[in-house]
């Protein structure tokens, strides 16, 4: 019951299945929005930009570019979000997730709509994620290739019931798992 903002503050940040970002504002400005919960000042201190607000703003904007450089989003940091490619825009709101600092990050589909390129590239920074900044990643996936490449722990679930629960290998052995998304298997 807890409003979005009360979920961040508690470490946990989220990507959609389907893209929310702001597409009349650039990269920087959509990842800005992702710093929100750690600005303290008011209103009035911000939109006078001095003391306390300035340095806010300049110790939010390092975070920004250093997940921007991260995720090497730089070469179109400045360029409004319309513009850009379904696989540049899923790694921003990866970024925008990322500046909030979670303890926890949940992904949901973050492959989805990806080619090959596209789906490495995402691949990647979500190890890199997990390596660079000690993340737990909860990642809901239907690519059981990138699952599998991925994933410490996998749970399984079909139709709403768990059906498999453990490492890559356990799993891609469950009977149950192998009969609902991999197909029979063959001796």
């Amino acid at each position: 019951r807890m409003r979005p903002f009360e979920v961040a503050r508690q470490g946990i940040a989220r990507t959609f299945q389907n893209i929310a970002l702001f597409e009349g504002m650039s990269v920087l400005d959509n990842v800005m929005t992702g710093r929100l919960n750690h600005m303290t000042t008011g209103l009035l201190s911000q939109a006078i930009w001095k003391g306390k607000a300035e340095q806010e703003e300049i110790e939010n904007r390092e975070v920004a570019e250093k997940i921007i450089d991260f995720l090497e989003i730089q070469h179109i940091r400045k360029t409004p979000v319309s513009r850009l490619p379904y696989g540049l825009k899923k790694r921003v709101e990866l970024a925008r997730a990322l500046v909030a600092q979670p303890s926890l990050l949940l992904l949901d589909e973050p492959m989805a709509g990806m080619n090959v390129e596209e789906k490495e590239d995402m691949s990647r920074f979500i190890l890199d994620v997990n390596d660079e900044f000690g993340t737990t990643i909860a990642l809901i996936e239907h690519d059981m290739g990138v699952v599998m490449d991925l994933s410490d722990r996998v749970v399984v679930m079909d139709y709403g019931k768990k059906i498999g629960d453990g490492t890559p290998g356990e799993v891609r052995n469950n009977q149950a798992v192998i009969d609902a998304y991999l197909g029979i298997a063959h001796d």
